[in-house]
């Protein structure tokens, strides 16, 4: 009788040890499993633009692009901008020489088109704004001119712009389409260049020599005819005028293309769009 109770009692003992082993040894999620579950439901941080960026812009947009600048730093405190200016030609060859750009803004397409051309973009070019033409004569107008048609009369100094900048190939447009005009002297066109003095490297130093009665006219843009008090307007045959339109790329040597791309669609955006609707400028065509 002892020895069976004492065979029940062991039995009993081995029982309750296995009870106990499998508490212990239960299946449980892998810790790295569980970590992942938790940071995936996690809200997403938000991550904030920081670093430089030196901005290539046309001369014509130098006022836009500072307080551009002021604005964008303002949403975007880590960032730092530099502005360049000069004209689009000027800075797309800069650019294929290797100078430090991250978005070149221009004031046509043609020169966004060859940094396209070379392989020098990151990503497609957008086009940003639009403007048109102007003649502008010194405030006094020492010279009388009433209309452009008084561009060609003899002793007329006109200031232009360097045969590759932009303002140069639209004022020749425009020069084109102003001899068809009616009333409009025969031999407009070649009247027209012999009255030519000086050509400026970008649009900018036209202004300036206009401002400062060194040239009696020029044909610039309707928003650089705003940037200077010591100039007047003259306006040119609607149906005769040229439209511009200024286009951006960011550049592909870019060593903060995120914020590049960023400031280039915020340009283009509606934010961009309000500044430069403020010194002028037409949404682009």
């Amino acid at each position: 009788m002892k020895s069976r109770l004492a065979a029940l009692i062991a039995v009993l003992a081995l029982l309750l040890a296995a009870c106990s082993s499998g508490a212990t040894t239960a299946p449980t999620a892998p810790p790295s499993v569980a970590q992942t579950t938790v940071a995936s439901s996690a809200p997403a941080s938000s991550t904030s633009l920081g670093g430089s960026l030196t901005i290539f812009g046309a001369a014509s947009l130098k006022a836009a692009l500072t307080k551009a600048q002021a604005a964008f730093t303002t949403t975007n405190p880590g960032v730092t901008i530099t502005i360049s200016t000069d004209s689009s030609s000027t800075l797309e060859t800069q650019i294929e020489q290797g100078a430090p750009a991250d978005v070149f803004l221009s004031a046509d397409t043609t020169n966004p088109a060859k940094l396209v051309t070379k392989g020098l973009n990151l990503g497609d070019p957008v086009k940003f704004a639009g403007n048109l033409l102007t003649v502008i004569v010194p405030t006094a107008n020492p010279a009388g001119i009433g209309s452009p048609a008084d561009l060609a009369k003899a002793g007329i100094k006109v200031v232009a712009a360097e045969d590759t900048v932009p303002i140069t190939k639209y004022a020749t447009t425009l020069v084109a389409n102003l001899a068809k005009e009616a009333g409009y002297p025969a031999g407009f066109v070649a009247a027209y260049n012999a009255n030519v003095v000086s050509k400026e490297d970008n649009v900018a130093a036209v202004v300036s020599k206009i401002a400062l009665g060194e040239g009696d006219a020029a044909i610039v843009y309707v928003t650089d005819a705003r940037t200077s008090t010591q100039v007047t307007a003259i306006t040119v045959p609607p149906d005769a005028n040229v439209p511009a339109t200024y286009a951006g790329v960011v550049v592909k040597a870019s060593r903060n293309a995120a914020a590049a791309q960023a400031f280039l669609a915020w340009f283009a955006g509606p934010d961009g769009q309000a500044i430069l609707a403020s010194f002028g400028f037409l949404p682009p065509s």
